[in-house]
């Protein structure tokens, strides 16, 4: 047999039976509807089992019947849990009153954070959202919509294009957007384009300036791509040049690859946390890994929509381990040659093409591959070069 919640819910009693009759008296107990599970034989022709606490008062006639004595072993339930409640009124009330005056506190606005200001005062911002109604110790509840907040922030602060109010448990956070004016346009001096390094043009447009060499050009690092000087005047040249460019890069790829990983056991800790406040409830012990990660998770209690500075959090301890492999060459090869190539798109521009790669030389000593590999790029290769003021035409 076995009990339903509802059973549980209205009591428990765990009862030791002893008697030369104790089968009969399970056959006459489920006769007149009364339930018992977890029916287990003890040594000494004793019988443990549970029974629910509406029924247990109506045991002593069958007991009597056949001539079975009984004790009882343990309570568990609803009933029993009130009983030992009532008992520590002053725990209750004690609890009750924490309860409250968390909630209370949790009410109120604790903090008032400013940001993104830096022309108007964090004062003045302050004065404007207490004329709202806005400022600590004051009730949540009795806090303007954040839309009308916002409307109402923005008019009365000059020089904003928009303010915004957010709240996150008892913090209330400004989030202030100054209005730009437009920047004045700095006159720019004229200026040739050069080659940053050596290199073969594969393509040159000019939008402003002359433009000095051609595509299939030979190109030295410094030299002029397109000139500052048009038509007798100087100007600030513009345009895109872009060039063949060779690379030569030395890689070091160990065979022996070394990587973290999870096991997949663990330990979880609880903690009832209030504020920055946490106090540990389970889990206790010593952590048994070696090496391990803590991930953390926060549960916290949500009243409406609001979430309150109070609740329980998780934190759940990863045991890892290093795992090792061996690459083949030719594996070791591919990942040294694909870790230049992003080297070369991060330094050069993510438009930086790869158009060829060699390798010039490649040897295998002590665990490592050694390369020496030689790539041949399209990249920009254009930079802009000031034009000395006594500088002639």
């Amino acid at each position: 047999m076995r009990s339903p919640a509802i059973t549980k819910l209205r009591g428990v009693v765990t009862i030791l039976v002893r008697g030369e009759k104790i089968e009969q008296l399970v056959n006459e107990l489920a006769g007149q509807g009364i339930e018992v599970w977890d029916v287990m034989p003890l040594p000494g022709g004793q019988m443990e089992m549970k029974v629910g606490l509406s029924d247990f008062f109506r045991l002593r006639p069958f007991l009597k019947r056949t001539g079975c004595r009984m004790s009882v072993k343990g309570r568990s339930g609803l009933p029993f849990i009130l009983t030992r409640v009532r008992k520590r009124k002053a725990f209750i009330a004690g609890f009750a009153f924490f309860i409250a005056a968390i909630f209370c506190l949790s009410s109120l606005v604790w903090d008032i954070n400013v940001q993104g200001n830096e022309k108007i005062a964090t004062e003045d911002v302050l004065a404007a959202a207490k004329q709202e109604g806005l400022y600590p110790f004051q009730w949540i509840f009795r806090l303007p919509k954040q839309d009308k907040l916002s409307a109402e922030l923005t008019r009365k602060l000059p020089g904003t294009s928009w303010v915004g109010v957010s709240r996150t448990g008892t913090r209330i956070t400004i989030q202030v957007v100054e209005a730009t004016k437009p920047k004045e346009q700095t006159l720019l001096s004229p200026r040739h384009l050069v080659s940053k390094s050596d290199a073969v043009v594969s393509h040159i447009y000019a939008e402003k300036g002359q433009p000095e060499v051609g595509k299939n050009d030979r190109v030295k690092k410094g030299q002029v791509l397109v000139s500052g000087f048009q038509g007798g005047k100087a100007v600030v040249s513009k345009g895109v040049v872009r060039g063949i460019v060779w690379h030569e890069y030395k890689i070091e790829v160990p065979l022996l690859h070394k990587q973290k990983v999870y096991t997949g056991e663990r330990k979880q800790r609880g903690f009832l946390y209030f504020g920055n406040t946490a106090i540990q409830l389970t889990g206790y012990g010593k952590i048994p890994f070696k090496q391990s990660e803590t991930l953390t998770e926060l549960d916290p209690l949500t009243w409406r929509k609001f979430k309150l500075p109070i609740g329980w959090m998780t934190e759940k301890v990863l045991e890892t381990t290093d795992m090792e492999w061996k690459r083949t060459a030719e594996q070791a090869k591919q990942e040294g040659i694909e870790r230049a190539k992003r080297d070369i798109l991060a330094k050069y521009g993510v438009d930086s093409v790869i158009m060829n790669q060699k390798i010039l030389h490649e040897n295998t000593d002590n665990g490592k591959v050694y390369m020496k590999v030689h790539f041949e790029v399209e990249q920009n290769i254009a930079e802009e070069l000031p034009i000395v003021q006594d500088q002639g035409e």
